[in-house]
């Protein structure tokens, strides 16, 4: 069955999602009861790593890897080097996936094994390593600081993009002494796009396939997102809005015509076509992962300024950090034009909508591969029953033709 969940659901649904924003995401007040009880339900995906959960059982082989960023986060990755039925010896090229906000690595895995890019790239030769972005349940080590901190959650997508990502790539690069081909899903291809401007990191990247490409939010129309910034929910999170309001909250984000908050999905991502609601239960014994205060306000900054910029600290703490009185642009244009690009994107994504889809392929020097999916949403990409035909095989050609490899499989 695809289609919406049941009212209810949805409600309930919503609710955990402004919990999650507003008590465990860090950056406001002490942590309250209802912190607690989330924590204690977000735990539901914790025992054991995502290989223990998610692909041991299945038969495929799986290994657990720490990295350290430079800022003491400890990040897990997961390396599957070939599928249930390869060689270990003939694996492809090394192929990084990275996940998108309010979910981790098992994003990749959540659906059938026929069905989750994963799977099927293992399947297909590929050589498979997962990222975790610090915070979400199978990151949330740090050198000095707990969970507990609130410099622990003092970041943004920023340092995902400079710190995270370039710890992680650089021990797959080291590792498989190969230059590696990224993957990323929504802001998987923010950090994507923004790491890619940065030398040290480029390097070590042979193409890059974006999924739901963002690098400008301008076009954003998702009801329950427009809401949110318009309602500064990222100020009042900030600030520790009490728990016990947080049933007003929703009524006021859903007190509008336009907003349809009887389809949690359609208001905060656009309408999917293909996503099985009926795994709604088993998805949320994984997602969603918390993710930082910080790091919602600056997606916000990036829907009200139009930009793709550092995060900005107001003028006084943007001279104090950049040196000038605006964050400093990442600049598209500075990717190299020999670095080949794949984008898959849709026709009903709320969120990389359309019009921000091709300002970023404008801005890049070099003319990406795309592949437009009209009934497509944002989920859609991910979690689509049929997204190995609609988007995977076509992935997989480009990233195989631009590795000049072909699989056997």
């Amino acid at each position: 069955m695809v289609g919406p969940p049941p009212l209810a659901a949805t409600r309930l649904h919503l609710l955990l999602l402004l919990l999650l924003l507003c008590c465990c995401l860090a950056g406001g007040a002490s942590a309250s009861p209802a912190a607690a009880a989330l924590r204690r339900v977000s735990l539901r995906a914790s025992p054991g790593g995502l290989c223990q959960r998610l692909l041991l059982p299945l038969g495929y082989p799986c290994t657990e890897h720490t990295v350290e960023t430079d800022d003491g986060f400890l990040l897990s990755l997961q390396h599957i080097p070939h599928g249930k039925n390869g060689l270990a010896d003939n694996a492809g090229p090394p192929v990084f996936l990275q996940h998108g906000l309010f979910q981790g690595g098992d994003t990749w895995f959540i659906n059938s094994a026929e069905q989750s890019l994963g799977y099927i790239l293992a399947d297909n030769g590929f050589d498979v390593w997962i990222g975790n972005v610090r915070g979400t349940h199978w990151s949330k080590g740090h050198s000095t600081y707990s969970v507990h901190d609130k410099l622990f959650w003092d970041w943004s997508w920023q340092e995902l993009a400079e710190y995270d990502l370039l710890a992680m790539l650089s021990y797959v690069y080291t590792v498989t002494q190969s230059k590696i081909l990224y993957v990323g899903h929504s802001q998987g291809t923010i950090m994507g796009l923004a790491a890619l401007t940065m030398p040290e990191i480029v390097k070590m990247i042979s193409s890059a396939a974006l999924l739901c490409p963002i690098s400008y939010l301008n076009h954003v129309s998702a009801g329950f997102v427009l809401r949110a910034v318009a309602m500064h929910l990222d100020q009042a999170c900030y600030y520790g809005h009490p728990s016990a309001e947080l049933s007003e909250i929703l009524d006021s984000l859903c007190d509008d015509e336009l907003l349809d908050c009887n389809n949690l999905l359609s208001s905060i991502t656009g309408e999917n076509c293909c996503f099985n609601s009926s795994r709604i239960d088993y998805y949320l014994e994984y997602e969603p992962h918390p993710s930082s205060t910080k790091n919602l306000r600056h997606l916000f900054q990036m829907i009200r300024k139009g930009t793709f910029a550092k995060y900005d600290y107001g003028w006084w703490g943007n001279i104090k950090r950049y040196g000038q009185l605006h964050p400093p642009p990442f600049d598209l244009s500075s990717i190299p034009e020999s670095l080949p690009i794949w984008m898959g994107y849709g026709g009903l994504d709320a969120l990389a909508d359309v019009t921000d889809v091709e300002r970023t392929v404008k801005e890049l020097r070099s003319t990406p591969d795309l592949l437009y999916v009209r009934d497509y949403g944002h989920i859609d990409f991910i979690m689509s029953v049929k997204a190995k035909d609609d988007v995977y095989v076509d992935l997989m050609r480009f990233l195989r033709a631009k590795q000049g490899w072909h699989s056997s499989y």
